[in-house]
């Protein structure tokens, strides 16, 4: 794609700063390249279950898949995911067994491990048989067997089983048009672009189509550009016909589903099956005594029209108004899911408030039913214990346990309720040392009732500035999250409390002042560094304060 001179930046595809920061695919992207003879079309796709919505969609545009898989790790829980997704559409795998230059690398071992989930995922006889081959992106290498000479080896075997294995668009240009929208992009010129695989026919600039939308309405449209991607760019083209991926431009309502389609003769694509949402948050207008001075964006109307913008895009997003206050109640796949919508809303100037996170419950012949997550959990055998005992404290029912060169890898089956805030405390309890992951397993009976966390707060008294004298006073009675010079409100948590219960605090009380002076009384205090929570951890702070039966 690029010539050898040329800077190209890390993560390429991973263009957006979130992604960058947390090291994760939130957004699926287009590219292309061209090998040999051929035009390959490339979409990366998020592996995280919360940002499942992306992968349903944009698997349509695909006619094959690489699944990569760590030579050390094996097959992770959004490794299941993907997999489940791309089988369920009958999509060839090839199997790209990644990273094989690690020191810890088992490659033979990850295949076994691969095999194992496909037959569990109860792949048909012809996908088992998948083709496999050894690489490491970083070094720029895949092998056809992990034995080979890594001397001189390039991309190429990857590219052959590429053009071998994965067959070509089965569409034909001569059909009527049809081209479904699976993700939406924005130009600040042309407005809303709807991105989508040409499956059937050809489309022009200024050609007249139908827009068939989710509800079943025909609404006429008319193409005014058409964008091609090539490498990591979008080129406009006077046409694109069946197998092209393109950006239309034209049509400034245009939606995540709707298909494009002759407006003689229309034929839509049948709708794109979504999971529905587990967790609700309520976001509202911020009343706090610091409103007003952070962001932009700051009434009911400015959140309605950011929501609004924001499902055309995420369609495992929804939100509705809440009924007896000012707000809307935001329905995402997860608490990450969410996570990820607040902090692009904060970065944008939006300033908002956000309620504790609380799953949706169902009801069924009576029963009331709560979503239930497959949790896999990475983590040396000497803290094992601490985290089967506290997982068995938030109600999650061990499904599984493996251990190898002193590693452990367990798999739970626990309500999306007691994950809440528990990556934080997990991390603490591991050392920073273990992973978890999770993806959604189905809907079960109630768990009964769930304690997410054991201590208490430190509470904020009266509106204040913080000061360093009195915050050394205060570290001995528990982790503080601010340190001197803060403005703080009544209310607001200051801290995490040693024991149970919370704790009212005045962090703004001064030395008293004599006129006797000693040598060594009034050295400076020397305080521990506060803890810097992020978004997911504050999250799980506002969870422990409704469970205290406080107002946040």
């Amino acid at each position: 794609m690029f010539r050898n001179n040329q800077t190209i930046a890390e993560r390429l595809m991973d263009s957006m700063d979130l992604e960058r920061e947390r090291g994760i695919t939130i957004a699926a992207k287009n590219g292309s390249f061209r090998y040999r003879d051929y035009w390959i079309n490339i979409i990366d796709t998020p592996g995280h279950a919360d940002f499942g919505g992306q992968v349903e969609r944009v698997l349509r545009m695909a006619d094959g898949c690489l699944l990569l898989v760590d030579a050390q790790e094996g097959p992770m829980p959004q490794t299941y995911f993907v997999l489940k997704k791309a089988l369920a559409l009958s999509l060839p795998v090839l199997v790209v067994i990644n990273k094989i230059d690690k020191p810890a690398a088992r490659s033979h071992w990850a295949v076994d491990q691969v095999f194992d989930l496909f037959v569990k995922l109860e792949a048909p006889d012809e996908l088992l048989d998948f083709p496999v081959v050894f690489a490491s992106a970083k070094a720029g290498f895949a092998l056809d067997q992990v034995d080979d000479p890594v001397e001189g080896a390039t991309m190429e075997p990857l590219f052959e089983k590429i053009i071998n294995h994965i067959p070509p668009p089965a569409g034909d240009p001569q059909a009527l048009l049809q081209l479904q929208v699976n993700t939406i992009d924005y130009s600040p010129y042309l407005g809303r672009l709807g991105i989508g695989k040409v499956v059937n026919g050809t489309m022009n600039i200024n050609q007249n189509i139908a827009m068939s939308k989710r509800d079943g309405s025909i609404e006429p449209a008319r193409i005014t550009k058409i964008f091609r991607f090539e490498l990591d760019q979008k080129v406009a083209v006077d046409s694109a016909s069946a197998g092209d991926i393109v950006a239309v431009a034209g049509m400034d309502d245009v939606t995540v589903g709707v298909t494009f389609t002759n407006p003689d003769d229309p034929r839509p694509l049948p709708l794109i099956d979504i999971d529905p949402p587990t967790i609700a948050m309520n976001f509202i207008p911020n009343d706090s005594p610091f409103a007003g001075q952070e962001g932009k964006f700051v009434t009911s109307r400015h959140l309605e029209d950011r929501l609004f913008r924001e499902t055309l895009a995420d369609v495992a997003l929804s939100f509705e108004p809440i009924s007896d206050s000012v707000g809307f109640k935001v329905s995402g796949r997860g608490e990450l899911h969410l996570s990820i919508l607040i902090e692009k809303m904060r970065r944008e100037g939006y300033e908002f408030q956000v309620t504790r996170p609380q799953v949706i419950f169902k009801e069924k012949n009576g029963s009331v039913l709560e979503p239930y997550e497959q949790l896999t959990i990475d983590v040396d055998e000497h803290y094992m214990g601490t985290v089967i005992e506290k997982l068995g404290l938030l109600k999650g029912r061990m499904l599984e346990m493996n251990q190898e060169n002193g590693m452990a890898r367990l798999v739970f089956k626990i309500p999306t309720r007691g994950l809440l805030g528990f990556r934080s405390e997990f991390l603490t309890d591991t050392k920073g040392m273990g992973i978890m992951n999770y993806v959604f397993a189905e809907y079960g009976p109630f768990a009964g009732m769930i304690r997410n966390r054991n201590n208490g707060v430190l509470v904020v008294k009266e509106p204040c500035t913080t000061v360093a004298y009195a915050l050394f006073n205060l570290q001995n009675r528990g982790n503080l999250f601010l340190g001197p010079g803060a403005k703080v409100y009544k209310g607001q948590i200051i801290g995490e409390h040693c024991r149970t219960g919370d704790l009212v605090v005045n962090p703004a009380k001064g030395k008293k002042l004599t006129n006797m002076r000693a040598s060594g009384s009034d050295e400076n205090v020397i305080l521990t560094p506060p803890q810097n929570l992020s978004l997911e951890d504050c999250i799980a702070f506002i969870i422990f304060f409704w469970l205290c039966g406080m107002s946040p």
